[in-house]
């Protein structure tokens, strides 16, 4: 199956197309953004999460590394999102832990129409740029994630000193979550992620 999720505003369509059907050889080819460490980060959760992602960013006569981030960081999340939606027998939730040399991370995920995004670093210091991008902006892209996925994320780092396996870590462990959570279990036919089950709202306005 494969999701396309297309975001439109007067700065940004920002969007993502995800093939669930089994990572490819050539998945790196269409993860294409003008940051290219965001790319390999980008490519961290595809292959980890053993999904193909394509992206598509056009601006509007400026380039915002924040912009980008966040918007295909919301495009990326809605496609996940809606993908759990359709298929019946995702678990909608996994943890795992993500590792690189020195440094060590996990990320728990739950899909449950929740947007809560908890950042824990344990007191480690984390360098305010990598490979020329931000820190507060590969944050910046989860977040968006978990806003477009409305998901419950949860990252902490446990160890590492060098920047980019800090974020390689981290970003690994939230591609080895997704795999989890993107799973189908025949035992999971007919049931939701949370326990609480389908959400419905009635919600009117006069």
């Amino acid at each position: 199956m494969k999701v396309k999720a297309i975001r439109t505003t007067t700065e940004s369509e920002m969007g993502v197309i995800v093939d669930f059907e089994g990572l490819k050889p050539d998945y790196r080819k269409d993860i294409k953004t003008p940051i290219p460490f965001l790319n390999h980060m980008i490519e961290h959760i595809a292959y980890r999460g053993g999904f193909n992602i394509e992206t598509k960013t056009e601006l509007a006569d400026f380039t915002l590394t924040h912009v980008i981030a966040e918007d295909l960081g919301i495009a990326l999340g809605k496609a996940v999102k809606e993908y759990i939606d359709i298929t019946d027998g995702a678990y909608g939730y996994g943890d795992a832990i993500g590792i690189i040399d020195e440094a060590k991370a996990e990320c728990a995920i739950s899909f449950e129409s929740r947007a809560y995004i908890n950042w824990d670093y344990h007191g480690i210091d984390i360098p305010t740029e990598t490979e020329g991008m931000l820190s507060e902006d590969l944050e910046t892209f989860l977040d968006g994630f978990v806003q477009g996925a409305m998901c419950t994320m949860h990252i902490d780092l446990y160890k590492g000193h060098n920047g980019h396996h800090i974020w390689e870590a981290i970003y690994r462990s939230v591609g080895s979550a997704l795999c989890r959570a993107v799973e189908v279990c025949e035992s999971r036919k007919g049931k939701t992620s949370g326990v609480a089950g389908k959400i419905n709202w009635v919600v009117e306005a006069k």
